[in-house]
């Protein structure tokens, strides 16, 4: 326990799948103890016994993002268990339904301001509070989105949700920059996940169209994303605190 607790401690968000599962696994391979952290159970076990069987060292906890009791008792676990949280990359999001302004429910906008805006706040609330207890500081990464930095029609209450992560970042990283805790974003652009997947539909049609907004020409890999957060976590970035960082391909570069 003595070894394991010199470690530093890495906390994911929505790591069940996607970009929080790659990026729970690059933590992993970064020599990080790993919490992993999904309201899908069995999702976030098959995460773990992946990483597990790499030989890393890792636990998973279910928590769903929009509950305060859960984040508090997620954080609390975690220094329970291993006395310290380093890094935290609060990634679990959701899309909502497809549809413009005007048809947008009030349900749907509620429901993905919930998880994407009001759950990466309170995890920020509870990680930042284990933080400032540490001598050595920490650094929190959210996942925002493009959705977070231009617009994106028939998606309202994601991209609301994405530009509020973003604005949310740079408050929490005026807050406490004299604190040794960095906060920043990442605003991943289309990316092969389960989402985009959903996004996309069956056809072909929809894989195109974003191809053709893409000018790299290609879709994006959730471990791309990983290596970004895992550099904004580590001393490569140790001045860096309050950016949303863009990784998509030149996306919002036109």
């Amino acid at each position: 326990m003595a070894d394991i607790r010199k470690r530093k401690v890495a906390l994911v968000t929505g790591a069940g799948s996607g970009i929080g599962r790659a990026t729970a696994i690059a933590f992993a391979r970064a020599g990080y103890t790993v919490v992993l952290a999904d309201v899908g159970i069995a999702a976030g076990h098959a995460v773990l016994d992946e990483i597990k069987a790499a030989g890393a060292q890792a636990i998973f906890i279910r928590c769903d993002v929009t509950d305060p009791v859960d984040v508090a008792d997620m954080v609390e676990q975690v220094v329970t268990q291993y006395g310290r949280l380093d890094a935290a990359f609060n990634n679990a999001g959701i899309e909502g339904d497809s549809v413009s302004t005007g048809e947008c429910s009030q349900e749907n906008w509620e429901r993905v301001l919930a998880v994407n805006l009001t759950g990466v706040w309170l995890c920020i609330r509870n990680e930042v509070r284990q933080m400032l207890k540490q001598d050595s500081g920490g650094a929190i990464v959210n996942c925002a989105s493009v959705a977070g930095l231009t617009g994106i029609a028939a998606m309202p209450a994601y991209v609301a949700s994405k530009h509020g992560v973003v604005g949310l970042t740079k408050v929490a990283a005026l807050d406490y920059a004299k604190d040794r805790i960095r906060v920043n974003a990442v605003c991943p652009g289309a990316i092969i996940t389960p989402m985009l997947e959903r996004v996309m539909g069956d056809g072909e049609e929809g894989k195109q169209s974003i191809l053709a907004n893409e000018p790299v020409g290609r879709l994006g890999t959730p471990p791309e994303i990983a290596e970004t957060v895992l550099w904004l976590c580590g001393e490569g970035a140790s001045f860096i605190t309050g950016q949303a960082i863009a990784v998509d391909g030149g996306w919002t570069a036109r």
